[in-house]
């Protein structure tokens, strides 16, 4: 297929081309409110030629955070997100936030408030356990989703892009290994969806026809008893049918379980170790290698699972994991995935895309080294394209 560089239509919206800058929490928010340095970070990508990007992480409510420098939806962020929208809009790019609710990633010690999970559990990021919320603080979350969504249009984003993976709230909730509720929304699959397809059509309500909506959806959580892809395919079938949502992000892996199974790679352990404060410092090296397992790298590594979801689905779907080149791109377009959703390799070259366009045999710098990762902490960045010019963030766990 040689589409990627035409334009394509997104629910509502029509992107230039089908590549999206997946969403990557940038560590450029130290007051929870949008900077400079993070404008420039979408400036940036938007320039070198995606279709969109995705600013992340954009929380629904002030627990939702996995470190209270995330930005979260409220009114005072939305002048901050609405310059940023107008600098990826002047690009010729277009602009989608992440929005959703950490859940039991969320850190209860920096965030000053208990995180929540489905079931009570412990939390080894505040050393506390978390709260699981009743019935009708379910159904405010589900409100703060719509008026996250609300936010965003108001800022001038074309897209959301509901966090529906990763071991997040939702997440969470889908995973029979975390989800331990005995009432409608635990217990068999269909309650353990429910929160996910409420918060779906909920932010449909509100942006209607007006935004592209996405879902970044788990295909599986990479730990036994967690979602396995075979209760996902079920999932976004329900998902689909309900029919508020544009296209589904495809994802594997937990931020709490197992964070590997998305980055394949190397696992930068070390370099995790010497980011984090003295006690979990010490705890990681402890458990560290059990956390960050080794999957080797190799190009589109989750199109595997991705193609049952291509098979049982007629939505458009999103294809992430390993698209680094031309090749794997068109691969994804034969295999029936309407776009692809690219990270690391930006991180390394913002202009990759234009390079490609240029010349088709170009291949990414990227080496899958993943010690970008524990760069979060200090403005996410390829450590082989330093850009330390803006405020660090100081990490703070229990």
């Amino acid at each position: 297929m040689n589409d990627i560089f035409t334009p394509a239509k997104l629910g509502p919206i029509t992107l230039r081309n089908r590549v999206i800058k997946a969403a990557t929490f940038e560590g450029r928010t130290p007051d929870a409110l949008v900077t400079d340095e993070l404008i420039d970070f979408h400036r940036e990508v938007a320039a070198g030629g995606v279709g969109m990007t995705t600013v992340a992480y954009c929380a629904v409510a002030p627990g939702g955070r996995t470190d209270r420098h995330q930005i979260w939806m409220r009114p005072e962020a939305v002048a901050g997100l609405r310059k940023l929208t107008d600098v990826v809009h002047a690009e010729g790019a277009a602009a989608s936030a992440q929005i959703g609710h950490a859940g039991p990633v969320a850190n209860a010690a920096s965030n000053r408030v208990p995180a929540l999970a489905p079931s009570r559990m412990f939390s080894p990021l505040s050393m506390k356990f978390m709260k699981s919320p009743s019935v009708s603080e379910i159904a405010e979350l589900v409100a703060a989703h719509a008026n996250a969504a609300r936010l965003a249009e108001q800022s001038g984003f074309d897209a959301v892009e509901i966090h529906f993976g990763h071991n997040y709230l939702v997440s969470s909730f889908l995973s029979p290994l975390l989800n331990r509720r005995k009432d409608g929304y635990g217990g068999i699959l269909r309650n353990r969806a429910r929160l996910a397809r409420e918060i779906a059509c909920a932010v449909k309500d509100v942006v209607g026809d007006r935004l592209a909506i996405i879902a970044k959806l788990n295909m599986e959580d990479g730990r036994r008893g967690g979602l396995t892809v075979p209760e996902s395919l079920q999932v976004a079938a329900w998902l689909e049918a309900d029919g508020a949502l544009d296209a589904l992000e495809l994802t594997a892996g937990s931020s709490l379980l197992n964070p590997m199974l998305l980055f394949h790679g190397a696992a930068p352990r070390r370099a995790f170790a010497k980011v984090l404060p003295g006690p979990a410092r010490l705890g990681f090296r402890l458990v560290g290698r059990a956390f960050l397992k080794e999957y080797p790298y190799q190009e589109a590594y989750l199109l595997e699972r991705a193609r049952q979801f291509r098979r049982e689905l007629s939505m458009p779907l999103i294809l992430l994991g390993g698209i680094t080149n031309l090749d794997t791109m068109r691969l994804a377009r034969t295999e029936g995935f309407e776009f692809v959703a690219m990270a690391r390799a930006l991180l390394r070259e913002p202009n990759l895309l234009h390079r490609i366009q240029a010349d088709d045999s170009t291949r990414s710098a990227c080496v899958h080294c993943n010690e970008c990762m524990p760069t979060i902490y200090t403005g996410t960045h390829c450590v082989y394209r330093p850009n330390l010019s803006h405020e660090p963030i100081q990490l703070t766990l229990g």
